[in-house]
């Protein structure tokens, strides 16, 4: 995974991640960027400024307590079985959930990829849909 700074057109700053430099580039063009402050889909990597070193006291860092690993690793096993029951509709997610909503197709059950303001449009529609808690790759992108 590579994390880069990145920035919108309204000029706010955030991290994200990503397999590499080449998914990265794929999302960006097909305009799945958008940023988590004001949903500007004008994203674009932001100029690197280097890390310095500061010297403070800062107490250690103690190790997650093992009451809130348990709690993500019941989740990712949640989702893990979710995913495992449902069909990967990659960049069609936003179409079909739309479609089975409006009765012109089957209930299923899918995940898949939509932007920022398709998912919204989702929302305000009153299309019932959810946001899973890890990122998910696509089947094609596993090694």
């Amino acid at each position: 995974m590579i994390v880069f700074d990145l920035c919108c057109g309204g000029g706010h700053k955030f991290e994200a991640w990503f397999a590499s430099t080449a998914a990265y580039e794929a999302q960006r063009k097909q305009g799945l960027l958008n940023c988590p402050c004001c949903g500007s889909a004008e994203v674009e990597k932001a100029v690197m400024a280097p890390n310095i070193a500061v010297r403070r006291e800062t107490p250690p860092m103690t190790p997650a307590s093992s009451e809130g690993e348990a709690l993500l690793r019941a989740l990712a096993e949640a989702q893990a079985r979710l995913l495992e029951q449902s069909e990967w509709v990659g960049q069609g997610f936003a179409a079909r959930a739309r479609a089975m909503h409006l009765g012109e197709e089957t209930p299923a059950i899918i995940h898949g990829q939509a932007s920022l303001a398709e998912a919204r449009e989702l929302v305000e529609e009153g299309v019932p849909v959810a946001p899973l808690p890890f990122p998910v790759i696509p089947p094609d992108a596993l090694n």
